[in-house]
């Protein structure tokens, strides 16, 4: 896991590779590899590579990057888990590599295939590769777009980087702020991909590559689609006994868990009282795992309460013979803590604090890399948008189509709205986007509405921000092509948006401000690929088939357990520092505002 830059002046009027442009970029993602650091520049000075590094697999100085054999040079964020297998069939064709790390075997298996490789990659990754035969740089992205991969392309030179922060930090990018994000960020709680809080930053949409040469950069080619993923499953109407789908379910995550597992230091796991991380672990030691070290945070507020998940946690550690620690937050480092957290964030997000203390405890223990159960709700329909939004759909598509009753429904549910807080602004939305899967999507994961914005950001920021981003359409295209039924489209949607642009994109930032690799098994194309069939055939939602996965299975306590997410008490939090605007949207306003205006800079 590291931090990867480079730079690459690709017109040949534009001006040669800045070396301490090159590596101011880099030192902004310092955190995200404190264990070494190189940059190499093309013997021409067209072409640059920068590299932090997190040492995991190969801890030698064999494995460090950039890496370079022959004319081809790579730096590369991420692990590849199935890097020995790979080496294996390279080795069989005469390959010698002169490293043990999964690096050295992207450079040969690119020699060989180009980005055909991608397809047999099973990992997390984002990857910048030099190749000077060609005098053009690939660019490629993980197929769920675990790892970021952000550019700048100015018509003349484009550099790239792990983080915003990096591009605009190396003094060359132009940090013109983007109407789009602010109105994506009100709209979603996070800026959408491709967008970036800077006009001129955009990010490489996950499961793509794409070449960078004398003519610029070529649109970005897609060489994975969950939705088609889904779509191919549904079509192949394979048939399975609840047997066969439990046996199949325990055998592709157990292959997923024991892959994430490989490295070259100890791996830990974050353990909540949930399903998801149960699983995982659960899973980790059924695999082989003897040192497995398990983290939960808890909190004074959620004491006796539901949402207090260390007792039960502590029960499933005991259960698995896990080492366990209990990390208890405090008002008061939460407090001290905010600061570096909106310092650490990349781009607004209203999520992100439970990973960031989280991963701030795996730090403390000394670990270099944890595993997370995030991805488990998306695979397996453990949301309540799998069970209301197919329910909506057959009401409003038809209602929808009926002239001028979805303005109407939406004045009145408005007016209703402003007497009572017990009515929800969002419903009167329903009937106006309910025609469609993204427009019921838009409405059930809305934080704020369209029609709030100029409010919040002053109508024009507003009216620009909404057509430039184009929310709905963006949407629609997570959805493209149909993946042909109801559970499939909301896993589509959920995967491709909540999933990638806030807890991938959290995860990441806030585990990197800590130096800490976060794996997670459940989100794993191959994985995908293998239970797509078995869950898109099913008519129940398929979080209990994860919980019968692990032999023995998951305890009772945990199987029976109601949802309630993994959060921080900022409620409670909020009214101990005197905050009395708890009106049903007040607080929220207010709490929007500092993290937006906090990851911004401005706070």
């Amino acid at each position: 896991m590291c931090g990867i830059n480079a730079i690459f002046a690709y017109r040949s009027d534009a001006p040669p590779v800045d070396r301490d442009e090159l590596i101011a970029s880099r030192e902004c993602m310092r955190l995200r590899g404190p264990d070494a650091s190189d940059a190499w520049i093309s013997s021409d000075g067209r072409a640059g590579l920068g590299h932090r590094r997190l040492a995991i697999i190969d801890l030698s100085p064999g494995g460090a990057q950039p890496m370079q054999r022959g004319e081809l040079t790579i730096v590369f964020n991420g692990e590849i888990y199935n890097y020995q297998e790979l080496r294996a069939g390279l080795e069989a064709r005469g390959r010698v590599f002169t490293s043990h790390s999964d690096t050295e075997v992207l450079l040969a298996l690119y020699d060989e295939k180009r980005e055909a490789m991608l397809n047999e990659l099973r990992g997390m990754f984002a990857i910048a590769l030099w190749d000077g035969r060609e005098r053009r740089m690939l660019l490629a992205r993980d197929p769920y777009g675990i790892k970021p991969l952000y550019y700048a392309n100015d018509g003349g030179t484009i550099r790239i980087a792990s983080q915003v922060k990096a591009l605009t930090g190396g003094g060359r990018v132009s940090r013109q702020f983007d109407p789009a994000a602010a109105a994506g960020f009100f709209l979603r709680g996070t800026v959408p991909e491709p967008f970036t809080m800077y006009r001129a930053i955009r990010a490489l949409p996950a499961g793509c590559f794409s070449y960078v040469d004398a003519n610029g950069m070529r649109d970005p080619s897609r060489y994975f689609s969950i939705a088609a993923t889904l779509r191919d499953a549904v079509e192949s109407r394979a048939h399975f006994t609840e047997e066969q789908r439990r046996e199949a379910v325990h055998d592709a995550v157990l292959e997923s868990v024991r892959y994430h597992l490989v490295a070259d230091v100890p791996v830990g796991a974050f353990l909540s009282a949930g399903i998801d991380s149960t699983a995982v672990v659960a899973l980790a030691r059924e695999s082989g795992a003897t040192d497995l070290q398990t983290l939960t945070l808890r909190f004074s507020e959620y004491r006796g309460r539901d949402n207090d998940e260390a007792p039960l946690a502590e029960l499933v550690a005991k259960q698995y013979g896990v080492r366990h620690a209990i990390r208890e937050l405090t008002i008061d480092e939460f407090r001290a803590e905010l600061p570096h957290v909106f310092a650490a964030m990349d781009q607004p997000s209203v999520d992100g604090l439970n990973s960031y203390f989280i991963s701030k405890a795996a730090h403390d223990f000394g670990l270099k890399v944890a595993m997370s159960g995030t991805g488990g709700d998306e695979l397996f329909g453990g949301y309540t948008s799998f069970r209301d939004i197919p329910r909506w759909m057959p009401v409003t598509q038809p209602l929808a189509r009926v002239p001028g009753l979805g303005n109407a429904v939406y004045r009145l549910n408005t007016a209703l709205a402003k007497r009572s807080r017990h009515i929800s602004p969002k419903m009167g939305e329903i009937l106006r986007y309910g025609s469609s899967y993204a427009g019921a999507y838009l409405v059930k994961r809305g934080r704020f509405l369209a029609s709030e914005l100029p409010a919040l950001l002053g109508p024009d920021i507003a009216d620009e921000g909404l057509k430039r981003l184009d929310l709905l359409g963006l949407i629609e295209q997570t959805i493209t092509p149909d993946p042909g039924n109801p559970f499939a489209r909301v896993a589509a949607l959920e995967s491709s948006l909540y999933l990638r642009n806030q807890l991938l994109r959290d995860m990441d930032w806030a585990s990197m401000a800590h130096s800490l690799e976060v794996r997670v098994p459940l989100v794993d194309a191959h994985l995908l690929r293998k239970l797509a069939p078995v869950l898109v055939s099913r008519r129940e939602r398929g979080k209990q088939l994860l919980a019968a996965a692990p032999r023995p299975p998951l305890p009772a306590a945990v199987r029976e357990r109601r949802k309630t997410g993994f959060t921080l008490p900022i409620k409670e939090w909020l009214k101990q520092e005197g905050n009395t605007e708890f009106g049903k949207r007040g607080w929220a306003r207010k709490v929007y505002s500092v993290m937006f205006a906090g990851s911004m800079g401005y706070w």
